[in-house]
């Protein structure tokens, strides 16, 4: 029996099973087991962007039919699910910090993202984070390799702690090793920028997927593909090609001319990266109904929640995700609306969901774009507006 780490010890299931002796593992372990059993393992790691990369990382590797095995953190259309058994010693997986989870791991090669400040609920503060991140990068062999983001100042100190090779990618830092330039943005808000790998221009890119921050993401799967000597071409293809994963400014449908996204960012950073995104359409208002995600990232991160999200013009909150938590930390939902008040910005707090829908329909003109946002199940709302 496999159980993640949101499961309790005292999950009824998790106890019958004690008791008819059967072997029980948690999912960290397990997934450690599995990639210890290929030679080249290729984790994404990072606080935000790991699925959009893992699986932009999986469908270069597809186009260039190397057929990896793939573990993704969400429904990939290509992969009509969230995973894959190729035969080949290729296992590309997402890897996730929490409870440190990716410590158990056996990596060839590692991408990390950035290093914010999340899952304070067990880490306790950003200091731990970025210690946990340096012994995860003491895994890699000395023949494999470290791809990092030189932009994230968290990120370039723990390259001290491997021999392995390091490949570094940068929008702002101009000598990292693989830097975006010229970047511009069509009607849609995709990217199309120029790659160039230690000052040489190496591709120009174009994604199907909006926002800078996806650049950002697009060039650690190049650093990772180059090193790897699939070509160009097949790169860019697959890159193209790539409409983004479940839940990632994902298009919901529209009504009387008002368009539905949904999104999962469920920390400030991300929700910064999606309305920034946002912001390169074109359209009249934006709204957004946020649902935050558990009580101890709402209580840590209050202020900062309350910042980003007077980047959108309509601000709606509900009620807080509770995941694995007991709200033992006298927070709610209307503390955050009263904070974005505080900040001289209206905002609105709705529980029901039903109520949301009805406000939505009646104060939303043409043109606005409508954006649910959150980890949990504020998801079912774009459905229900379309419908």
């Amino acid at each position: 029996m496999v159980y993640s780490a949101a499961v309790k010890k005292d999950d009824p299931e998790l106890l019958r099973a004690k008791e008819l002796n059967i072997p029980i593992i948690e999912r960290g372990t397990f997934l450690g087991m599995l990639t210890k059993a290929f030679k080249n393992t290729i984790c994404i790691s990072g606080t935000h962007g790991k699925t959009t990369t893992t699986s932009m990382i999986a469908l270069c590797f597809l186009e260039a039919c190397k057929d990896p095995t793939v573990q993704v953190g969400a429904y990939l259309k290509q992969l009509d699910g969230n995973y894959r058994v190729g035969t080949s010693e290729y296992f590309i997986i997402e890897a996730c910090e929490y409870v440190e989870s990716y410590l158990k791991l056996f990596p060839r090669a590692e991408v990390i993202l950035n290093i914010d400040n999340d899952h304070l609920d067990y880490f306790g503060t950003l200091d731990n984070i970025v210690k946990s991140f340096g012994n995860y990068v003491k895994l890699i062999p000395d023949n494999g390799l470290l791809v990092i983001n030189w932009d994230d100042s968290n990120c370039r100190q723990i390259t001290k702690n491997t021999s392995a090779k390091v490949l570094t990618y940068a929008i702002e830092n101009q000598n990292a090793n693989f830097v975006a330039r010229n970047i511009t943005f069509n009607n849609n808000g995709f990217p199309t920028f120029d790659v160039y790998y230690n000052n040489n221009f190496y591709k120009t890119i174009s994604l199907s997927i909006p926002g800078k921050h996806n650049v950002m993401n697009a060039l650690a799967a190049i650093a990772v593909c180059f090193d790897y000597g699939l070509e160009k071409e097949d790169i860019k293809n697959a890159l193209f090609k790539y409409t983004g994963a479940h839940r990632r400014f994902e298009y919901k449908g529209n009504f009387n001319g008002v368009n539905i996204y949904d999104d999962y960012g469920h920390h400030p950073t991300e929700i910064l990266a999606t309305a920034n995104a946002l912001k390169q359409k074109k359209y009249n208002k934006s709204w957004v109904i946020f649902q935050p995600h558990t009580y101890s990232r709402t209580k840590s991160l209050l202020n900062d929640f309350a910042n980003v999200l007077t980047n959108f013009d309509n601000i709606i909150v509900t009620d807080i995700y509770a995941a694995r938590e007991t709200n033992t930390y006298n927070i709610s939902a209307k503390d955050l609306v009263d904070k974005i008040k505080a900040n001289g910005h209206d905002a609105i707090y709705i529980s029901d969901f039903a109520d949301i829908v009805e406000y939505i329909k009646k104060h939303a003109k043409e043109n606005d774009i409508v954006l649910t946002l959150g980890a949990g199940n504020v998801t079912k709302i774009g459905p229900m507006l379309v419908e």
